[in-house]
């Protein structure tokens, strides 16, 4: 891996410290073949799913995001992510939910191109996401992001921010997710860790575990799960900031129809302070069951 990350620049009249180009990994041997990707510079980091590289392709710098192979990887699939997600006919789903050797592959297939459709989806409704370039072979080359320098953008929880900052940032992130859900879409594991901060600000990134925000039960409680982390990380600068319920309501606008790009928010959500009804609740369970027994008793009846 790079020693530091001044070895990533972005201008190839500003090379990788480098001076000799890295071998050629086995999995980007086709990309290479293909013409696609010209040099490999350096490895930018290795992660449980994959492994980034810095490469030049023709007169630009990017990333080639490599997915490891099964048994090297471990992808959080939980149940909740995977709702809603469109599959290709039904023996995969059937295969995916059986969890057989060819439906783990799928399900990790359909996990991978996850990533790919959100930023292609993403990127095309202007969220601030790294664009991508194309998907081959189970590599992703897409944009490399970078600070003012020139080099590999930090995350934004290597940053130590002023309040000023903090707040400018925190709404940045809240711009984006509203933009992200008026594209369909929910992060699922948003966090300071995959965030990016470029010359003009953060950088969402790592999308394997996005979900549909229409198909998906859990969407509503991943949003506001994923607002929450960042009202808790920016609010150690800003503490205001931890007073705020923007995930509330942007979601009950999302749900009424209400909510658009730019619809002003104000970080404030009226709770509904009304104790729920149990008995009236519990009748309505009860007389839905006697229905039902009522019904299959005249069922019975009718085969006697």
């Amino acid at each position: 891996m790079c020693p530091t990350p001044l070895c990533i620049l972005v201008n190839v009249s500003s090379p990788c410290l480098y001076k000799t180009p890295m071998k050629v990994p086995e999995r980007l041997k086709p990309l290479v073949e293909d013409g696609l990707v010209d040099e490999i510079l350096c490895q930018l980091m290795s992660g449980k799913e994959a492994q980034v590289y810095v490469v030049r392709c023709g007169a630009e710098i990017r990333c080639a995001k490599v997915y490891k192979a099964a048994n090297q990887r471990s992808f959080k699939q939980a149940v909740q992510y995977s709702e809603g997600r469109k599959v290709k006919n039904s023996r995969q789903s059937r295969a995916m939910g059986k969890r057989t050797r060819y439906g783990q592959k799928e399900s990790e297939t359909a996990w991978i191109n996850a990533e790919v459709d959100a930023l292609y989806c993403l990127a095309a409704a202007g969220v601030r996401v790294p664009r991508p370039y194309g998907f081959v072979d189970g590599v992703l080359l897409m944009e490399l992001v970078t600070d003012d320098d020139g080099t590999a953008a930090p995350r934004l929880n290597e940053l130590t921010l002023t309040d000023t900052q903090a707040r400018e940032y925190h709404g940045r992130i809240i711009a984006e997710v509203v933009r992200m859900l008026c594209a369909g879409l929910v992060h699922g594991d948003l966090s300071p860790f995959n965030v990016l901060v470029d010359k003009e600000g953060p950088v969402i990134i790592d999308l394997p575990q996005a979900v549909n925000a229409a198909g998906n039960n859990s969407a509503g409680m991943m949003l506001e799960r994923d607002v929450d982390a960042m009202a808790v990380y920016f609010g150690g600068f800003a503490p205001e900031l931890l007073e705020t319920d923007y995930g509330k309501e942007i979601w009950s606008l999302y749900e009424s129809g209400n909510l658009q790009p730019d619809t002003p928010l104000t970080g404030q959500f009226a709770r509904s302070t009304v104790d729920a009804d149990v008995t009236t609740v519990m009748q309505v369970i009860d007389d839905a069951r006697e229905q039902e027994e009522e019904r299959r008793e005249r069922e019975l009846a009718a085969r006697e």
